[in-house]
């Protein structure tokens, strides 16, 4: 699972890491609490060249009239995404990447309190997610999820769900420009590669803002 996530990247950055032209309208940053139906910084590859874009979070099948029709796809599972109607198009043909520092998780105490964990790579590089998009109704609104795995290590004492972090090194093959086998990079990261701490509950509400959100607690 996926549900939140902290991009502190500047766009120039990110276009620069990713190789990618940048388009005028990309989101502000920096944002710590991207939340769903926000949008977000993807880079995805049209007439073979990359290009860094802001997709709104929250994937629209084609069948949807309004974008309330469906239940709110922002992750899309590894195991199931190649069956599924609504994505088995797009991870074929439209995967992107989606940059992020780090993303929360929760967990809860005995009394029922949901606790806030910031995760994030531990070697303090970004985090890549790989992700799917997908242009609904007649304006082209541009909509993408998160792919998501079972965790594996430490992670499944936060959750049993993660998103699919790619290395560099599978970049081009996840975009599509490297050939086939994007499939085998579905997976989780080794454990190890992430690493999560407590953060403030204040990060429960989705209306939360500013720097204070990611500190240690």
């Amino acid at each position: 699972m996926c549900g939140r996530f902290a991009i502190t990247l500047p766009p120039d950055a990110m276009a620069q890491m990713f190789e990618a032209a940048p388009s005028n309208d990309l989101p502000d940053v920096p944002n710590y609490n991207v939340c769903p139906t926000d949008r977000v910084h993807a880079v995805l590859v049209e007439a073979g060249a990359r290009r860094l874009q802001g997709l709104r979070w929250g994937f629209l099948p084609q069948w949807y009239d309004t974008p309330g029709d469906g239940p709110l796809l922002i992750n899309a599972r590894a195991d199931t995404i190649a069956d599924k109607p609504a994505f088995r198009q797009a991870v074929r043909q439209r995967r992107c990447l989606i940059p992020a520092s780090g993303f929360y998780e929760w967990t809860k105490n005995e009394e029922g309190r949901r606790l806030p964990w910031f995760i994030h790579r531990s070697d303090g590089a970004p985090l890549v997610f790989a992700g799917i998009w997908q242009d609904w109704g007649a304006d082209g609104l541009r909509t993408c999820a998160i792919v998501t795995t079972a965790a594996q290590g430490a992670m499944t004492q936060i959750h049993s769900r993660v998103p699919v972090v790619l290395d560099p090194a599978d970049h081009a093959l996840w975009l599509g420009e490297a050939g086939h086998g994007a499939a085998r990079l579905m997976r989780a990261v080794e454990d190890g590669v992430l690493t999560a701490y407590r953060v403030d509950p204040k990060v429960n509400s989705n209306r939360a803002e500013g720097p204070e959100l990611i500190e240690p607690v």
